[in-house]
Formats: C-alpha cells, structure tokens, sequence
C-alpha cells in the first residue's frame, strides 16, 4: 500500500475549500463564535470517511466475484468518468440552508465527497495491495482490513488539514482573503481523477 498517497490525497481533500473547512468558517462568521466552527469539523469529517468507505467497501465485495483486470477497468472508466463530469458541470449538491445540524453536516459531506469522487481516489490503491491475494476468501480479508486503514489515514490526514485550514482562515485571514486570491481546486481535481483513470488503466 502507497500510505504516503492515501495521506497526500487525505491532505489535498483538507485543503480543498468546497471539501469543508470553507462552510465550517462561514457558518462560525454566521454564529460569531468559533465554537461553530469547530463544531461543524467533526460530522464533516464523519460523511467525508462515510463517502470513502461506501465506495471501499462495494469495491471489496465485488472483489470477490469480479476479476482484477475487470475491476480495474471498472475503477478506471469510473474515475475519467467523474473527472470529465466535474470538468463539464461545475455544481456542488446543495443540501438545506446554513441552519444545520450533525445530520445534515454529515449527510452533505457525504454528497460532496461522493461528487469529488474521494472514495475512487482511494481504491485503487486498495485494489492493488489486495491484488497480492490470489484465493477469494484471502482477497476479501486483505481487501477490507487494507480498506479500514486506508479509510482511518485518509480521514485523519484529511480532518487535520482541514482543522488547520478552518483556523489560519477564521483566526488568522478571514474570508476576505478568499475574495482576493481564488484558486479553483475543483478543475486541478478533476484533471487529477482522469488522469489517476488513464494510470489505472494502462497499468
């Protein structure tokens, strides 16, 4: 297993405004307190390991009855898929308004992690160490215990990063400075899925 890409992608996902840090701010600005900040963090980070393990786990059973080369394809045309389709329609799932709760946290950052397809980032890594496992019984077992771990780093990396992102911004910056200096993080990261896709395929 590439820990240290499971961590990276965690990273990138922290850093990512539309991937959390940027709602927990503003709803905090809204409330006037940084407790709402800090609040909003955890069920964020919650749906976001939510969204990994669903797609981890539809991807471990499958393992089970669908050969590697069949399933890497699978992974493949998924990820260009989501690539080309975040490229072509630049729109994040709205879920409520800004008086949410835990369950609405969780419930969007489920749906945002989904359409910025974070899961499918993950599993190919997940894939190709369980690829060492030739028996299905064995293949199913490396599969889910690589994909719980895979799930744990990438959530911690990707809740740590998005802590420190939520507090230079509120304490240090402001939302100001977003209004100044934008990067659109969502083009680099659909570039990033078709070309993960094309890897995976022609591997």
């Amino acid at each position: 297993m590439d820990w240290p890409a499971i961590v990276g992608l965690g990273a990138y996902h922290g850093i990512n405004p539309g991937m959390g840090w940027l709602f927990a701010v503003a709803l905090g600005m809204q409330q006037g307190s940084a407790r709402g900040v800090w609040r909003a963090l955890p069920p964020i980070a919650l749906g976001h390991a939510a969204s990994v393990a669903v797609v981890l786990t539809i991807a471990a059973a499958a393992r089970l009855v669908v050969p590697l080369a069949v399933l890497n394809v699978v992974v493949a045309a998924a990820l260009m898929s989501l690539g080309g389709y975040r490229l072509w329609r630049h729109r994040h799932p709205r879920v409520g308004g800004m008086q949410v709760g835990f369950r609405d946290l969780t419930l969007w950052s489920f749906l945002m992690a989904s359409a910025h397809g974070a899961g499918f980032m993950v599993l190919p890594f997940v894939v190709e160490e369980a690829a060492d496992h030739h028996h299905a019984h064995q293949a199913g077992a490396a599969a889910a215990n690589v994909a719980a771990a895979a799930v744990a780093l990438h959530t911690a990396a990707y809740f740590t990063m998005m802590v420190l992102a939520a507090w230079v911004v509120y304490r240090k910056l402001g939302l100001s400075l977003l209004r100044k200096a934008w990067f659109n993080m969502d083009w680099l990261w659909a570039g990033a899925l078709v070309l993960t896709g094309m890897a995976v395929l022609l591997k």
